[in-house]
């Protein structure tokens, strides 16, 4: 009898309405007049520049609500309930046409995105294999190809709604594909653990 085991697998956490809709119109109304950093992937993509939670009142109400999450995600990274802060924040503002390059997010164990702004669904988030190193690799990939979680080289994030989060860990690749809708908002984030303990040999993060 066969058996399938997924080994090692990658989390991915999705909490539908974690913001109101208070908070996140009072985000989009405070923060998208104030994305005015360029992006070099893209033209029609802004942000603002890194925040702390107590740079705005709103960014503190946010950070209430979204550090919990990062204590039970941080347990599927970890075996462990800890202590996380937010280590920094920012809006990026993605209007028509706009896309976001294949990255992640150096310096930080957890990142996220709160969706802030009704999303296309050509623009959702994609995230990606690591391509791995510089050797020949060769693929089985053609029409006949039936693609599943252990041959697909990207997925497509399902379709958010405004106040909805996600966190994922931060060295997952991901990117956004060219906006063919309207002007698209949200706020990322990343963060860090206050200490790691490996049998006694602890680091300390600051915040």
């Amino acid at each position: 009898m066969q058996e399938i085991v997924g080994l090692f697998p990658t989390p991915f956490m999705r909490v539908p309405s974690a913001l109101g809709p208070n908070l996140v119109s009072g985000l989009v109304a405070h923060f998208s007049a104030a994305a005015n950093t360029a992006n070099n992937s893209s033209a029609n993509l802004v942000h603002t520049t890194m925040l702390k939670p107590g740079d705005s009142p709103l960014l503190v109400q946010a950070a209430t609500l979204i550090t919990p999450l990062l204590s039970e995600f941080g347990a599927l990274l970890f075996g462990e309930r800890m202590g996380w802060s937010l280590k920094e924040m920012w809006v990026n503002v993605l209007d028509n046409g706009g896309r976001q390059a294949m990255h992640n997010h150096a310096n930080s164990f957890i990142s996220g995105v709160v969706y802030l702004t009704p999303t296309h669904p050509e623009a959702r988030t994609v995230f990606m294999k690591s391509p791995g190193g510089t050797d020949f690799s060769f693929k089985n990939d053609h029409a006949g190809v039936v693609t599943g979680p252990y041959n697909a080289d990207k997925w497509i994030s399902m379709q958010p709604e405004p106040g909805d989060v996600v966190f994922f860990p931060s060295y997952l690749l991901h990117a956004v594909p060219p906006n063919p809708g309207a002007r698209r908002i949200t706020m990322a984030f990343n963060a860090i653990p206050a200490t790691l303990d490996s049998w006694g040999y602890k680091i300390a993060f600051g915040g």
